[in-house]
């Protein structure tokens, strides 16, 4: 995986800081980076370690993170950046903004997706089923609108989902453009691929050792980044067409006797 320089630089500062706020203490630190630290060591000097861990001190018990880090590869750096939770906006680029759109709104779906998005790379085909899951769930949190006149079930998956939360917008958007609708379509065909993957290239259902999974963390980014694109718009076009009802509209909707 090419990880240009500069990204590089800024990435380690983010986790230098991440981990210090997260373990506190050289001694935890230590331990942590040591669980990202692999080696073999030989007698006739073929030794290798896929990065040097550097020390402060003479004694080896402080550990000179900045340096630590600087010494690893892109790749391993941007799987302790997703590790620990750190923003990787040039990597997944909606991935920063929908975390926090769905934080407040929607508390299913967010914890849902931090659990697929801390697996991406250990646990391709489990992210690929739990981001599933996320936008599932915020489809249907929208759909419980009342407002919102389309029939659909709690059993349905994520292509059904999707036709409903498409016909439901286009019927309440007359002036979309045809165009904007073409494109918004394409929500239905992204739907029934990441169900297709979810049902047939993981383990959510059962495999045998013949069946192809999903193991490839750079297709997983993709499908990733897509959905939250995806809920994006979803989430977005809700807010815009369906406002939060006030107070008093609210006690309206209730059709209380007094």
């Amino acid at each position: 995986m090419e990880i240009s320089p500069k990204y590089q630089m800024k990435l380690i500062k983010d986790v230098e800081t991440a981990i210090w706020e997260e373990f506190r203490t050289y001694k935890d630190v230590l331990f942590y980076i040591r669980k990202w630290h692999e080696s073999e060591y030989s007698w006739n000097s073929e030794s290798w370690e896929n990065f040097a861990i550097e020390f402060k001190d003479e004694e080896r018990q402080n550990i000179d993170l900045s340096s630590t880090l600087h010494n690893m590869n892109g790749e391993t750096l941007l799987k302790v950046a997703i590790d620990l939770g750190v923003d990787t906006p040039d990597f997944i680029p909606s991935i920063p903004t929908f975390r926090n759109e769905i934080k407040s709104d929607y508390e299913t779906a967010s914890a849902t997706f931090e659990k697929a998005f801390r697996c991406i790379e250990s646990d391709p085909d489990t992210a690929i089923g739990l981001v599933n899951s996320a936008l599932e769930s915020i489809i249907k949190e929208i759909l419980k609108d009342e407002r919102i006149a389309v029939k659909w079930s709690s059993k349905d998956t994520l292509y059904s989902l999707a036709q409903s939360i498409c016909k439901a917008f286009y019927n309440s958007d007359g002036d979309m453009p045809i165009e904007v609708k073409t494109m918004t379509s394409s929500l239905l065909s992204l739907s029934q691929s990441v169900e297709k993957l979810r049902s047939e290239k993981t383990c959510f259902h059962g495999k045998t050792k013949d069946d192809y999974i999903l193991d490839n963390p750079l297709y997983v980014y993709f499908v990733v980044n897509a959905v939250c694109t995806v809920a994006l718009f979803l989430m977005s076009f809700y807010k815009a067409k369906y406002k939060p009802l006030s107070p008093i509209e609210e006690a309206e909707d209730l059709d209380l006797p007094f």
